[in-house]
C-alpha cells in the first residue's frame, strides 16, 4: 500500500515528534510512506524523520493559502498515486479529504486534540464520513470524535500516539541542598494554560509560602504568548521562573525533579508522558487522557483545569516534601512502561491497520464505484 502521509507542518512538538515511529509500524507492516507537509515552519520536525529515512516533500507555503496547498497536494497526488491519504489536524484533513474525494483515494484521518476551533468543528462534522476511519490518540478522543463528529464508532481506531522506551533518560533525584527544578513542555498558547501557572505561583508567593528549598521553574517550547506571558511573570515579580525556549524533550526532562502541565485542554498529551517515563511526578489539569494515566496522590496530583488556586495548593503539598518526589516519579514510570511500553504502540498501529484494510475491502465490494477514469486514472 502507498501511503501519502499528509501534515500541517513540520513544527517541532508533540504533534511530529510520533510520526516517525507511525512511519515505522506502517513500513514494517509492507507500506511505502512519503510524508507531506503543507507548510515548513520551523523545521525542527524535519531532522528525527531524515533521521529515521523517512521521505519527505514539504511546499513552500504558508498557513493561510489554503487553495495554493490544495493545488499542491493534487499535484502530489499525480506524481505519487498514492492508495491512501493519511492526514493529520484540522489543515491537512479538510484538505486532504477534498483532494481524496478528487482521485478517488480513501483517506485516514488523526483527531489528536480535545479542543477544536468552533469553525473547524462544524467543518469537520459535516465532512466526517469523506475520512474513511478516524484514528485517536487516546481512548478520551475517541470518545470525542464520537460525540462531537458524529463518528460511527466501528469508523473509530484508537492508536495511542506514545511508545514507552526503557532506555530512556532517567531523572536525578532532588538532593538536600539543591533547587527544586520544575518543568513544563509546550507551546506558548491559550490552551496550555500557563498563565493560570503564573497567577498559581503568584498565589504562592503573596500568601508568604515558605518552600523547604528554592523553587526554580523553567517552560520550555515557543509560541504567539511569549511576550504576554513573560510581562505577566515580570509583573509578579517572578523572577525564580524562566521561559527557556524550545529544547530538546529528555535532555529537559531529565533536569527536573518535577513536571507541570496546566492545560486547559488536551488529547494523549505526549509530554505529560515522556515526564513519567523520566521518572517524574505529574501535576496536571484534569483534562484529555491525563486523569487516566496518573494516579492522583501516587504519581502526581490532578487539578481542575483553569483554576490557579487548586494548582498553587497541589504544588504546595508536593514541594512540602521534595524527598517523596522521586518515589512518586518512579511509580510513574513504571506505570508508563507498563501501560505504554513493551510494543504496544506497534500492536496497536497494526490493528488500526488492519481495520483500514477491513473498510477498503467493504467499500470495494460495494456499489459505490463507477468504471469512469478519476484524474490519477484510477476507477472513480
Amino acid at each position: 500500500m502507498r501511503i501519502a502521509y499528509v501534515i500541517n507542518s513540520l513544527e517541532g512538538g508533540g504533534a511530529s515528534a510520533p510520526i516517525p515511529a507511525v512511519v515505522r509500524v506502517l513500513q514494517n507492516q509492507g507500506c511505502q510512506v512519503e510524508v507531506l507537509a503543507l507548510t515548513p515552519r520551523d523545521l525542527r520536525g524535519l531532522p528525527p524523520l531524515r533521521d529515521a529515512g523517512v521521505a519527505v516533500t514539504v511546499r513552500d507555503g504558508g498557513r493561510r493559502d489554503h487553495a495554493a496547498a490544495l493545488r499542491w497536494l493534487d499535484h502530489q497526488m499525480l506524481r505519487m498515486q498514492p492508495d491512501l491519504l493519511w492526514t493529520s489536524l484540522t489543515r491537512a484533513t479538510l484538505i486532504g479529504q477534498i483532494v481524496g474525494q478528487l482521485h478517488d483515494i480513501d483517506v485516514v484521518s488523526w483527531q489528536h486534540a480535545a479542543y477544536l476551533k468552533p469553525a473547524n468543528l462544524l467543518l469537520l462534522k459535516a465532512r466526517q464520513r469523506r475520512s474513511l476511519l478516524w484514528l485517536a490518540d487516546s481512548n478520551n478522543v475517541a470518545a470525542l470524535t464520537h460525540r462531537r463528529l458524529g463518528v460511527a464508532h466501528e469508523r473509530i481506531a484508537t492508536w495511542p500516539l506514545f511508545e514507552a522506551d526503557d532506555n530512556a533518560p532517567y531523572a536525578a533525584p532532588w538532593q538536600a541542598g539543591e533547587p527544586i527544578r520544575i518543568g513544563s513542555l509546550g507551546r506558548l498558547h491559550h490552551v496550555k494554560g500557563y498563565d493560570v501557572l503564573i497567577a498559581a505561583l503568584a498565589r504562592l508567593r503573596n500568601a508568604g509560602w515558605v518552600p523547604p528549598a528554592r523553587v526554580e521553574v523553567s517552560i520550555a517550547g515557543d509560541g504567539e504568548l511569549h511576550g504576554r506571558l513573560t510581562a505577566m511573570a515580570a509583573r509578579e515579580r517572578l523572577d525564580n521562573l524562566r521561559f527557556v525556549g524550545f529544547c530538546e524533550p529528555r535532555s529537559f526532562l531529565a533536569n527536573q525533579h518535577l513536571y507541570l502541565q496546566p492545560s486547559r485542554s488536551e488529547g494523549l498529551c505526549i509530554a505529560a508522558h515522556e515526564a513519567m517515563q523520566a521518572g517524574l511526578p505529574v501535576v496536571a489539569s484534569a483534562v484529555g487522557e491525563l486523569p487516566y494515566s496518573i494516579c492522583d496522590g501516587l504519581t502526581g496530583r490532578i487539578v481542575p483545569p483553569g483554576n490557579a488556586q487548586a494548582l498553587a495548593s497541589a504544588l504546595a503539598d508536593l514541594l512540602a516534601r521534595p524527598d517523596q518526589l522521586a518515589p512518586m516519579g518512579r511509580t510513574a514510570r513504571c506505570n508508563a512502561l507498563k501501560t505504554f511500553g513493551g510494543g504496544a504502540f506497534g500492536r496497536s498501529g497494526v490493528r488500526a491497520l488492519d481495520r483500514i484494510k477491513a473498510l477498503r475491502a467493504a467499500r470495494s465490494r460495494g456499489a459505490g464505484r463507477s468504471t469512469s477514469p478519476a484524474p490519477n486514472g484510477r476507477p472513480a
